[in-house]
């Protein structure tokens, strides 16, 4: 079973949610004849389960997990992932939320589950009781528990409509605990194996520290995402406390990190990676940090430009950059230097442009002329740097 090849089929998937991104870019300069809402719900399903789901699991089942009798169970699981990706890839854009786009994101997420199953069923004995593995652990508990957010929309959209304030919280609660908990966590598992298999053991009472302050963090920071239905000043207060707590956990780990990196195996190149990510998710969590005041709270729920532009710095630049890092270590991907630097020129204008409409929105001045254009093409050029990274099968 060639995971190569699964990794081209998730880097597929992101080609076709940049492609979908360019063409929501694309609606203020061209007449298209199709539904804007729609596409951004392909767009988004498609990026996040499609690209980051299919990228993460393949790294889990690699280093945790692969056995020639785990093979045609885990082919399975792949499998029956792929019809509802497809499934929500040839829906969502022409129907949006509608019977057949509900079933086949409903059968991902038994597919989710089942992978769920599956690691903790079958992890090497050997890795469990390491600090990679704890965190791991808790990323796919913190996937499962994203999940109540979509299993509580219907009911919700039955009974109250999706213009009820909890509509909108069990979809921040949904993207909150995918990005923040599974996602980020998974990536600090993945970096913490890699400290692990050089023999760079973090001591006990640090990763604790470290471990404690993050997951702390991750609960707490979602009454960031409450914050738009301007609550009482005690749920600023817990988000910001929350902030602090991740702020501190990164911090710890990358003090005792910095003293020993250089030993980590990582290249010249993959250490520029980790070096930019890290910087990445360092402003990740001073943003969410300042939407702790309910002044910058305010701003944030009411202008969409930075709502879009904070949930592309984290998915975008420190969870895909993230990814790059990690595939392009384990050598599942190979990362050129070109196409790095043209996906992260991408990024940083599209970012750009995105926070410069909000300051435009919120100081009260006009977008330059063919500020649309402009978005539309930093948007492609991620688009051809993803294309750019696609090989053959090998090995």
């Amino acid at each position: 079973m060639n995971l190569k090849t699964h990794i081209n089929i998730a880097l597929g998937y992101f080609v076709v949610a940049a492609f979908l991104g360019v063409l929501l870019r694309s609606f203020h300069s061209l007449e298209i004849p199709i539904n804007y809402k729609f596409i951004v719900h392909g767009h988004s399903h498609i990026a996040l389960l499609g690209w980051v789901y299919m990228g993460l699991t393949t790294l889990l089942y690699k280093l945790f997990l692969a056995k020639e009798d785990l093979e045609l169970k885990y082919r399975r699981i792949f499998w029956f992932t792929q019809v509802s990706l497809v499934g929500m890839l040839v829906t969502f854009p022409f129907q949006g939320y509608a019977l057949f786009s509900i079933i086949f994101s409903t059968l991902f997420l038994f597919a989710s589950y089942w992978f769920f199953w599956f690691f903790k069923k079958y992890t090497k004995p050997g890795v469990m009781k390491s600090y990679a593995y704890k965190c791991i652990n808790a990323a796919l508990w913190y996937m499962v528990i994203s999940s109540l957010g979509p299993w509580v929309l219907g009911a919700i959209m039955k009974m109250l409509g999706p213009e009820s304030i909890w509509y909108r919280l069990a979809i921040y609660f949904y993207l909150h605990f995918q990005y923040n908990g599974w996602m980020i966590m998974a990536l600090l598992g993945l970096f913490l194996y890699v400290l692990e298999k050089h023999h760079i053991n973090i001591p006990k009472r640090i990763f604790k520290l470290f471990f404690l302050s993050i997951n702390g963090g991750i609960i707490m920071t979602f009454f960031l995402s409450t914050l738009w239905i301007r609550p009482s000043l005690f749920l600023n207060f817990l988000g910001g406390v929350g902030a602090l707590l991740q702020l501190f956990a990164l911090i710890v780990l990358m003090k005792f990190v910095k003293r020993h990196i250089n030993d980590s195996g990582f290249s010249g190149f993959q250490l520029q990676i980790l070096k930019i990510v890290t910087l990445l998710l360092f402003v990740k969590m001073g943003l969410q940090l300042l939407t702790s005041l309910p002044y910058f709270a305010k701003l944030a729920s009411t202008i969409l430009d930075f709502t879009i532009g904070y949930l592309h710095l984290t998915f975008l630049g420190v969870v895909t950059l993230g990814l790059f890092l990690f595939l392009d270590y384990f050598e599942l991907l190979k990362i050129s230097k070109t196409s790095f630097i043209l996906y992260l020129i991408g990024f940083v204008f599209t970012e750009a442009m995105i926070f410069y409409r909000g300051l435009a929105a919120w100081w009260h001045f006009g977008i330059f002329e063919g500020y649309f254009e402009g978005l539309a093409l930093g948007s492609l050029l991620i688009l051809v740097s993803l294309v750019s990274m696609f090989k053959p099968k090998s090995g």
